[in-house]
C-alpha cells in the first residue's frame, strides 16, 4: 500500500513538470499563448508558481527581471520533491 502511494504522489509530481514544461515551451509562441491548451496549464500550475512569485516579489532585484525566476523555482521545488518522495 505504502508503495502505491509513493508510485502515485510521484507520479503525479511527473506531471505537474511535464505541464510546467509544456507551458514554459508553448509560451515562446504567440499561437500557442492564445489556446485552451495553454489557459488550462495556466489554470493548473499558477496555484504551484504563485506562492514562489509572492515569495520572490519581496527582493526588489527580482522585480523587473526578464526571466520568471518563481517559474523556474517553483519547477526545481518540484524535482526536489519527486526526489524526496522516491527516496522513501
Amino acid at each position: 500500500m505504502n508503495s502505491l502511494v509513493i508510485y502515485f504522489v510521484g507520479s503525479l509530481l511527473r506531471i505537474l513538470q511535464f505541464m510546467f514544461f509544456a507551458r514554459a515551451i508553448m509560451s515562446w509562441f504567440v499561437q500557442g499563448s492564445d489556446s485552451k491548451i495553454y489557459e488550462f496549464l495556466c489554470l493548473v500550475t499558477e496555484p504551484v508558481i504563485q506562492p514562489f512569485r509572492s515569495l520572490l516579489s519581496r527582493v526588489s532585484a527580482l522585480r523587473n527581471c526578464p526571466f520568471d525566476f518563481a517559474f523556474m523555482l517553483a519547477f526545481f521545488v518540484l524535482i526536489v520533491l519527486e526526489q524526496i518522495v522516491y527516496m522513501l
